[in-house]
């Protein structure tokens, strides 16, 4: 059996299978989460920043873990900028073309530039001796706090107008007994599927000469999104704003701040060049939603064609400039 799975039809049926148990569990999880986010009255956004995004991110934090643990470092980051540009760009994109975005004041002036920060605070601290080791993964930790000690009293801020409000009917309400099962359960399946993602990818990469980079930029960003993109797009097409928005923000945060925390708490990762660049266009990008939405307070139709496109051209670009590398 582990010889089957170390063959290419092998790894491609255990990296179908992980997808599969990374965005189930992730599902279950968010359910089970978000019934008891309003059992105890948080708004929306809120719901999105912290509880639906801490669920989406549960496989980046599964698969960059379980590659630092394997010694897989640029599986790692290459692993957090790739869903982080992929949440920016596709998840929000598609979001847009589905329904107009409005966009809080509070996300365009605390959470959107709260996460400019934290990439930058990671390039900053990946070229400072070319690493993410234990010492800048507990500053990324601490940041992570801080992070949740924001969200924690906006939330206190808000409960009582959610009281009055119609908003939280919407989310099921299950009981207390259930969502334990839902949560433990997502987290289980998740921890399995991180496992099968990261074997089954750094097989394919053996296997086709592609670069860990390169894996962790396309294929394995690329799934470990999808519990974002699924959850984003069903919160738009049911008009819950502010849960979109909140989800993709507030999952770039974890994804830098906990889980490359994490990793580089547990085992030292190399920051190459490759990754300052990536990195880099990370923020780019991010300052271009950025200005979208200080002009308009929204995303549109017309701005998420833009972001689109502009993720495929970035794309094309890692996969050539991989292949010059190789």
């Amino acid at each position: 059996m582990v010889t089957f799975f170390s063959t290419v039809p092998g790894a491609l049926i255990l990296l179908i299978l992980g997808f599969i148990f990374l965005i189930k569990g992730a599902d279950f999880f968010v359910e089970g989460a978000s019934a008891v986010a309003k059992k105890l009255h948080v708004p929306a956004l809120v719901i999105g920043m912290t509880i639906v995004a801490m669920g989406t991110s549960l496989p980046e934090l599964s698969v960059s873990v379980t590659a630092s643990l394997a010694g897989s470092n640029q599986l790692a980051i290459g692993n957090v900028v790739g869903s982080n540009i992929f949440n920016l760009m596709v998840v929000l994109g598609s979001c847009a073309l589905f329904s107009s975005l409005m966009v809080a004041d509070e996300t365009i002036k605390r959470d959107f530039p709260f996460s400019v920060g934290c990439t930058l605070g990671l390039m900053v601290l990946g070229l400072i001796g070319n690493s993410v080791g234990h010492f800048d993964g507990a500053i990324l930790l601490v940041f992570f706090a801080i992070f949740l000690g924001i969200m924690l009293k906006s939330a206190m801020k808000s409960r009582n107008a959610v009281k009055e409000s119609n908003e939280e009917q919407e989310i099921v309400d299950i009981p207390t007994w259930l969502c334990i099962i839902y949560i433990v359960g997502g987290a289980v399946a998740i921890k399995f599927g991180g496992d099968w993602v990261v074997d089954s990818c750094t097989t394919l990469a053996l296997k086709f000469g592609m670069s860990e980079t390169l894996v962790g930029l396309t294929i394995v960003a690329l799934g470990t999104s999808l519990p974002e993109l699924v959850t984003s797009v069903v919160a738009a097409k049911k008009n819950k704003l502010d849960m979109a928005i909140g989800n993709v923000v507030g999952s770039n945060v974890f994804n830098v701040l906990l889980i490359l925390g994490v990793a580089g708490a547990i085992s030292p990762m190399t920051y190459l060049t490759v990754n300052a660049i990536d990195t880099l266009i990370l923020v780019a990008f991010s300052g271009i939603i950025w200005i979208f939405c200080i002009k308009k307070k929204s995303l549109n139709r017309f701005n998420g064609i833009i972001m689109l496109a502009l993720y495929f051209a970035y794309l094309a670009y890692i996969i050539i400039r991989d292949g010059g590398l190789s």
